[in-house]
């Protein structure tokens, strides 16, 4: 388990989004030792993230073409939670499982592969520098290459039964700006015109939405207006995100933002609509379902399945028609708290996994 010594070196440098230099390093250690392997190295330069990387190896016709995506930032600023711990059972540090650890696993898949057959081909590794930051930055260089491929798979961590990850719904975050007329609210209330009282209506519409059946969710986390008890509010402004787990759900949320937003139940109010879907939904599909039975014949393993609320750079792939699972990392959990962990025996488990795919597909 000499990669568990790999994984320390890296968790060991901090990696937070925001910490340049960090990412960077990181980086730089990443490819150090995928260049031993054969692979070439393409540097996105960014000034104020880290820089994304692509590597890639050779080509051969007739095989398929697969991505493997990672990301080596982290969510915790220098100081706050650091350094590599472990015991008998279990690795603790930012990132162990997300997802830092993944990256190790596909890296120790690689190795395996080119101890084997001397070279790689067709395979290609992204790692992203800002994913946890929601990636804002990488996300068009993900979709600009993902067309280039026909399958990918994506290693952030495995679920409790060591499950992949076939569905992540989709995410945008949105910002309703809503103006009234401002009043002295004692000496000219019927002046003034309260946007604080059309966000409240508006939230109430937009808490509607929610259908928890269909996995669907809007929530207004921060509402900001006014100016003061003695004044009737000329601005508010609600900050929401939504949630969703089907395109048809997510047709429905956008045209029914734009409705709520541009109804004014206050007489006088006008409302402006601002955001953006950050990442679109990533929906379980048959090309999936073939890929995993194909994956469980390959390995002689069963392979189980599931679908999170939460959101990775799959749900870009996977958007652009490519045949993506995620979950491919070990299992662990605490992530975005200082109490995560990954389970040792996962690391395993996952690298003879992907080892034995890859291997498959290298034919």
């Amino acid at each position: 388990m000499n990669y568990l010594n790999d994984l320390e070196k890296i968790i060991n440098i901090n990696s937070y989004t925001k910490n340049k230099k960090g990412v960077d390093t990181v980086g730089r250690i990443m490819s150090s030792w995928l260049k031993g392997l054969g692979f070439e190295e393409t540097i996105f330069q960014r000034e104020e993230i880290g820089n994304h990387q692509l590597f890639t190896s050779k080509r051969k016709e007739n095989l398929k073409n697969i991505l493997l995506l990672g990301h080596n930032d982290t969510v915790f600023p220098q100081g706050t939670f650091e350094g590599f711990t472990q015991d008998e059972d279990w690795v603790y540090g930012p990132g162990v499982c997300d997802m830092k650890g993944g990256n190790i696993v596909a890296l120790e898949s690689l190795r395996n592969l080119y101890k084997n057959n001397n070279e790689i081909t067709n395979i290609d590794f992204l790692i992203v520098s800002d994913e946890e930051s929601g990636s804002d930055d990488s996300k068009r260089v993900t979709l600009d290459i993902a067309k280039n491929y026909d399958l990918c798979f994506v290693f952030e961590a495995a679920g409790p039964n060591l499950e992949v990850v076939t569905g992540r719904k989709g995410v945008g975050t949105f910002t309703i700006l809503v103006e009234g007329i401002p009043a002295h609210a004692g000496t000219s209330y019927l002046k003034g015109i309260d946007a604080n009282l059309e966000a409240s209506y508006k939230l109430q519409e937009l808490s509607k939405l929610t259908n928890l059946d269909l996995g669907t969710t809007v929530n207004v986390g921060k509402i900001t207006g006014g100016i003061g008890a003695n004044t009737i509010s000329p601005k508010c402004e609600m900050l929401l995100e939504i949630r969703y787990t089907t395109n048809k759900e997510r047709d429905r949320l956008l045209s029914s933002l734009d409705e709520i937003t541009n109804t004014s139940y206050i007489k006088g109010t006008t409302s402006t609509l601002s955001g953006l879907i950050q990442r679109d939904v990533m929906e379980a599909n048959e090309n999936q379902a073939k890929l995993i039975k194909q994956i469980e014949e390959i390995t002689g393993t069963t392979i189980p399945t599931e679908k999170r609320g939460g959101v990775s750079d799959a749900n870009h792939v996977s958007s652009c028609g490519v045949t993506t699972i995620d979950g491919f990392g070990p299992f662990g959990d605490g992530d975005h708290t200082k109490k995560e962990r990954a389970l040792k025996e996962t690391f395993e488990q996952r690298i003879n996994l992907m080892s034995d795919i890859l291997k498959y597909f290298q034919k």
